[in-house]
């Protein structure tokens, strides 16, 4: 009978960096940003007025996802600023979801222990992330409309205290206010969880569905699975990266009432 292995949900630790843990999932994490490295290189160096083959690929590219971009932010402006965090955190984790496709990844083993596995089925990954993406947007906030604004979004400290001033109906108000403010802020933390654990989730089920279906049968047929996989990672990078940008949008507009002033 054909023994099944199903992925442990830690990655495998790999070797030592002193206290630092080498796990297989940081390989995948290397190999893709040295793609990336090697690939901005080599572009940067041939930059030229008449494009060749790979920069106007790359060209080709950016032109259809900026009238996307543009969509959410509502001008060019905002999305060419919002351009290099959101860009890099779709192409990073298309490329990171696409890489666990390649053979060798969950067959090459190191010990007991597989040399390769996709990146974002560690959760320590898809979790940094999402902080990147919420913490950004919050210091894009701070940036573009000012510390004071951007935390009147969530509480508003100086209205709270007047309203002691103004009778029973404000106070009220003020405490309802205040606990919505309260509510905002939790719902900041569960974006992280959201943002993470939807990534995580859905390229390990991933993982998990196309080892079992290899373990069954021959390689023929995990091939349809293997390219339903391929959209699975367009699509999670795509929501990921789009999630990212309406958060940078909202945390960089000005409160309501206050556009006009």
């Amino acid at each position: 009978m054909t023994e099944i292995h199903i992925p442990n949900l830690p990655p495998d630790v790999l070797f030592h960096l002193g206290p630092i843990n080498i796990t297989n999932t940081m390989i995948n994490v290397w190999i893709a940003m040295g793609i990336f490295l090697l690939l901005g290189i080599y572009i940067f160096r041939n930059t030229k007025l008449r494009p060749g083959k790979l920069q106007n690929a790359c060209e080709h590219i950016l032109e259809l996802l900026l009238p996307y971009f543009d969509q959410v932010t509502g001008e060019r402006k905002k999305t060419m600023k919002f351009l290099p965090i959101v860009g890099s955190i779709f192409f990073f984790i298309l490329l990171s979801n696409w890489l666990g496709l390649l053979p060798g990844t969950g067959s090459i083993t190191v010990g007991h222990d597989f040399l390769f596995r996709p990146a974002n089925t560690d959760l320590n990954l898809t979790l940094a992330m999402a902080l990147v993406s919420v913490i950004g947007s919050h210091v894009f906030g701070f940036m573009t409309v000012g510390l004071f604004t951007h935390v009147g979004k969530f509480v508003q400290i100086g209205p709270f205290f007047k309203s002691f001033a103004k009778g029973p109906i404000a106070i009220f108000t003020a405490f309802i206010e205040l606990f919505v403010g309260l509510l905002e802020i939790i719902s900041e933390m569960a974006k992280v969880l959201s943002l993470s654990l939807r990534l995580f989730g859905n390229i390990f089920a991933g993982e998990v569905l196309i080892s079992v279906i290899s373990a069954l049968v021959t390689a023929v047929v995990p091939t349809p699975f293997m390219l339903l996989e391929l959209l699975v990672g367009l699509i999670q990078a795509a929501v990921f990266a789009m999630l990212t940008l309406v958060y940078l949008t909202v945390a960089s507009q000005q409160p309501h009432g206050q556009e006009a002033h």
